[in-house]
């Protein structure tokens, strides 16, 4: 086998990942035209199935850049078939986000691709690389919230809005924490290229502990209080209320019951 097939073959998109961007379509379908018996299980699917996806391109916008930037053994690795499953950290790339978006519909951020960064060389690009996959959730975002700040909501059934909305506060939650400067985050990645080595030692061995540091500080009412403060004030700014996004989470909840204030309201 040549060279260039090995390439080809380490690009190939997964067929997990097809499996997942069909059941984002056709919960997606289900949800739009009301198919589903149970809106809210149909509504589950959509989100969840569509939040697998971004974090999985948000994966492999970290392995793209750092393949452009000199590592080139990221596709023998699997990054580049946007397979949730190749992952170096399933559990925390895939497994403990959905959970979290279940429990508490916050975007936790991933994180698990293995880059060499002895290969890559400029403080720019090690940034760019870190910077690559919380982008891709902004950018995600701002496709969620599309037909809201276009004001081209006509003919969008209710159930869909509210589960864009909601999708689109588990995107803008996601990139606020994975901006964070917070070691292990992507966040301290972008700076970490313009730190001292004195500095990066000593922080070094706290990377690990990071992400659990941040989730212990969201579990304190005043701080949780404070960061979705901040995520409305973005997502009213995009056209999305507040109640459009209780609605939505409310429905993606369907186990606990329907709400009638959302279906009297809307």
């Amino acid at each position: 086998m040549t060279s260039t097939a090995i390439r080809r073959s380490d690009r190939r998109v997964s067929p997990v990942f097809v499996g997942i961007l069909a059941v984002t379509a056709v919960t997606g379908w289900a949800t739009w035209t009301g198919f589903a018996e149970q809106p809210g299980v149909a509504v589950f699917l959509f989100v969840t199935a569509a939040w697998i996806v971004s974090l999985c391109l948000h994966e492999y916008a970290h392995a793209r850049t750092a393949l452009h930037s000199g590592d080139i053994t990221v596709g023998a690795k699997g990054y580049l078939s946007l397979n949730p499953l190749a992952y170096t950290h399933a559990l925390l790339s895939i497994v403990l986000p959905v959970i979290f978006v279940i429990m508490g519909g916050i975007g936790l951020p991933g994180g698990a691709v293995f880059i060499e960064r002895g290969r890559i060389r400029g403080r720019w690009r090690h940034s760019l690389i870190s910077a690559a996959g919380p982008l891709t959730n902004v950018l995600f975002a701002i496709i969620c919230t599309a037909p809201f700040w276009l004001d081209a909501l006509d003919g969008v059934p209710r159930d869909f809005r509210f589960a864009l909305a909601f999708l689109a506060l588990l995107q803008v939650t996601a990139a606020i924490l994975n901006f964070l400067p917070v070691p292990g985050l992507d966040g301290y990645g972008v700076l970490e290229p313009w730190l001292s080595y004195n500095i990066k030692r000593q922080v070094e061995p706290f990377a690990p502990f990071g992400l659990l540091f941040v989730f212990a500080l969201l579990w304190v009412p005043s701080i949780n209080g404070a960061f979705f403060d901040v995520v409305d004030t973005i997502l009213r700014g995009l056209g999305i209320s507040d109640f459009e996004t209780y609605c939505g989470q409310d429905l993606y909840r369907f186990w606990q019951g329907s709400n009638e204030f959302c279906a009297v309201s809307s």
